[in-house]
């Protein structure tokens, strides 16, 4: 009866993510696309909130937020060096960002990587937070309120929840950084005082 009951729920959760992206699907014909970047990563967003509310507990939400570290893209290993590096973290964490100015208004991007596969879950998790927004919008987001509607950090170890703190701090320095000298093409933002520059390149 157990073994039914999970499969059950599966199959629930399942049927209810294919309907969501058949949906998006069907909006993204109807609608011009450049005008959904930023409502369609707030609607990532809402999605993880509605698939932790339907786990039943903090070992499939732990889980599920895993999947999503494995799931998301890394950073290639010529961008892990020291001015990419989030100092406070319990575990290796690397971040980037770059501003797209093909949009109007330029939107913001963050791409990030870890060693630790719930800390990698915990940046796909920030990145439908703000990424597609624009720069002075990622200054504006309350991140630990809407964090805080998945209960994130009280089911954190204490390490792992500073780390979190440090994520969002850079994540908004670099945001910052690009509002206070309006974003310059073509570099990719790590630390606050530094950029590793690429040339052209796009997440």
């Amino acid at each position: 009866m157990f073994g039914f009951e999970v499969f059950s729920q599966s199959m629930k959760f399942l049927y209810r993510k294919t309907v969501k992206i058949e949906s998006r699907k069907l909006q993204n014909t109807l609608q011009d696309n450049d005008c959904l970047v930023a409502e369609m990563e707030t609607e990532k967003f809402e999605d993880i909130v509605e698939d932790f509310a339907f786990l039943d507990d903090w070992q499939e939400r732990y889980g599920y937020v895993i999947d999503l570290g494995k799931r998301m893209q890394g950073l290639d290993d010529v961008l892990k060096v020291s001015a990419t590096k989030v100092s406070g973290c319990a575990s290796q964490v690397w971040m980037v960002a770059e501003v797209d100015h093909g949009k109007s208004p330029p939107r913001f991007r963050f791409q990030g990587d870890s060693d630790a596969l719930i800390v990698r879950g915990l940046i796909a998790i920030l990145k439908s937070l703000y990424n597609g927004q624009s720069p002075e919008a990622v200054l504006n987001i309350d991140a630990f309120g809407e964090l805080g509607r998945l209960d994130l950090q009280s089911h954190l170890s204490s390490q792992r929840s500073n780390g979190l703190t440090s994520m969002v701090a850079r994540i908004r320095e670099m945001a910052g950084s690009f509002v206070s000298s309006n974003g310059s093409r073509g570099a990719l933002c790590g630390d606050a005082g530094s950029s590793v520059s690429l040339g052209r390149r796009s997440f």
